[in-house]
């Protein structure tokens, strides 16, 4: 038996997930490999450290940081979300990101990016925390219309949320049986058509495999849920997520906000925690 934990994206609904990753790790869960996109990959990575507390504390602390996430960092560098910023000055010198600790947990970690190119979801193994990994998850969580295409290993990428906003495949198709699966939605959640489509199209008008991604997105997510709804009542794997909307925004930097979720993450996670122990061993 392979244990996995599936991590969904979600901008600033990640600080649920920080919030039930916290509590699993102060109470000794572990798994032989875990995958995330977007915001799920590049908080994910600090359960691979073991880094308790990472993700809501750099967050809280630069989320209003103009070299975090503004305008002026779309306008200057093509990104909301400042990649120097985001990838280097803060895991490299203001938060760090013991890499040494992520390279030693023989924990597989997986993150999905989707090819601008194909359209399709491309997966990519982290290993040691350095900088092509960060590169990676840097065109895991890179969302359009506010982020540069990101060039890295030959490809041309942009957030794996795109295509595949669970990345139940993947674990999958690598002999994870036995998952649980973080989202960042309510049971009752169905993603609708993207209001912006007409944007998006003038906007990836290079990249037409991934237009005729976006246009379908919400049919592929919600099909998604479906199946694991059902793998859940089958009891192939476990679903933790909350039990109403976070009402978050995207791009919150309110730190009374990061933390309220942060919190429901955490309540949840410890409401869960024996039933999780109880599937992870059966």
């Amino acid at each position: 038996m392979k244990k996995g934990l599936i991590l969904e994206g979600g901008a600033m609904r990640g600080m649920f997930s920080c919030g039930v990753l916290d509590v699993f790790m102060e109470n000794g869960i572990t798994f032989d490999g875990a995958a995330g996109i977007s915001a799920g990959a590049v908080f994910g990575c600090n359960f691979k450290s073991r880094q308790i507390g990472r993700g809501i504390r750099y967050n809280i602390k630069y989320g209003k940081d103009p070299r975090y996430c503004s305008l002026r960092s779309l306008v200057k560098t093509g990104d909301l979300y400042g990649a120097e910023f985001c990838y280097h000055e803060i895991p490299d010198k203001l938060d760090v990101f013991d890499r040494k600790a992520f390279a030693e947990n023989p924990m597989e970690f997986y993150i999905g990016a989707t090819d601008v190119r194909t359209g399709r979801e491309v997966y990519y193994q982290c290993t040691d925390g350095g900088q092509r990994d960060m590169e990676w998850m840097r065109a895991s969580a890179s969302m359009p219309l506010v982020s540069r295409v990101v060039n890295v290993d030959g490809y041309s990428l942009l957030d794996g949320g795109i295509v595949e906003a669970v990345p139940y495949r993947c674990m999958k198709e690598r002999g994870y049986d036995r998952n649980v699966v973080v989202l960042t939605q309510p049971a009752e959640y169905r993603k609708e058509k993207a209001s912006a489509l007409p944007l998006f199209r003038i906007v990836l008008r290079k990249y037409p495999k991934v237009w005729e991604a976006m246009k379908v997105r919400h049919e592929r997510y919600n099909a998604q849920i479906r199946e694991l709804e059902s793998l859940e009542r089958a009891g192939e794997l476990m679903i933790i997520r909350p039990s109403e909307s976070l009402g978050i925004g995207r791009t919150e930097s309110d730190p009374a906000e990061l933390e309220r979720v942060y919190r429901t993450g955490r309540k949840m996670a410890a409401s869960r925690i024996q039933a999780v122990r109880d599937f992870l061993s059966a």
